[in-house]
């Protein structure tokens, strides 16, 4: 770029976007003198799904803002929990994310999920027609004008990322009531109605049953159902809603 100079400050939790030099305080830019604020902040490295207030010379502007040679730009972080237009809040996961996915619905999260890669266009295509917030850790994929809404997912542990998407989203959490495998509601089971899609061992050892209804897929309190409490418990305990 060859054109007005500005001074950029990138709030400290979106430094790890921006190369090296640039994430001590305050930086010079040349821009183009053509180029939007969002342009110009996405071509440092930020999505603009974690670009919160932008801010000249201390006055809010959009993204669309043209920068002017001497002005100060403030990139501030998403303000938590973040407000996204529309209910309920529902969310899509790019295929890296299924362990996430997973944990979602174990809370009672509405999340889609694709376990192959349906590629970017039908991912930001999705996202728009159901009006889902798209989760990944692909600044690329993020930055599609086409997606509804979306998040940059930081850590690569799914712990870490599921307790993140809690504190920026503050979704309404109500465990055990989604299938973990299609995202289908569940509902009560009665062990003769489901007997034929239980092992016999299972069938001994257990008396209460949910089922998916969109799916069919039978679940019980069996060997894995106390990682699964744990889940539970720790978001609940953080973030509000019923264990049981």
């Amino acid at each position: 770029m060859n054109g007005p100079e500005i001074t950029l400050e990138v709030a400290p939790e979106l430094r790890l976007f921006v190369a090296h030099e640039r994430r001590q305080g305050r930086t010079a830019v040349t821009t183009d003198g053509a180029s939007t604020l969002g342009h110009v902040v996405e071509s440092l490295g930020i999505p603009l799904t974690e670009a919160g207030h932008l801010l000249v010379d201390g006055r809010p502007v959009p993204p669309s803002h043209v920068p002017a040679a001497g002005e100060l730009i403030e990139v501030r972080a998403v303000e938590r929990p973040q407000q996204v237009p529309g209910a309920p809040l529902r969310f899509l996961l790019d295929v890296h994310l299924g362990t996430l996915a997973r944990r979602l619905r174990l809370l009672g999260i509405n999340t889609a999920y694709e376990n192959e890669d349906i590629g970017d266009a039908a991912l930001a295509t999705l996202s728009a027609r159901e009006q889902r917030v798209l989760l990944s850790r692909d600044r690329g994929l993020l930055r599609r004008r086409e997606i509804w809404a979306g998040a940059y997912v930081y850590s690569d542990r799914p712990q870490e990322q599921l307790r993140d998407m809690l504190s920026r989203f503050a979704p309404v959490l109500a465990p055990w009531t989604r299938c973990t495998a299609c995202n289908g509601t569940l509902a009560e089971a009665d062990k003769d109605s489901v007997s034929t899609r239980l092992e016999h061992g299972t069938q001994q050892a257990y008396d209460v049953f949910a089922q998916c209804t969109q799916c069919a897929r039978v679940y019980w309190r069996g060997a894995h159902h106390g990682h699964l409490e744990s889940i539970v418990a720790d978001a609940v305990r953080e973030f509000g809603g019923t264990a049981a």
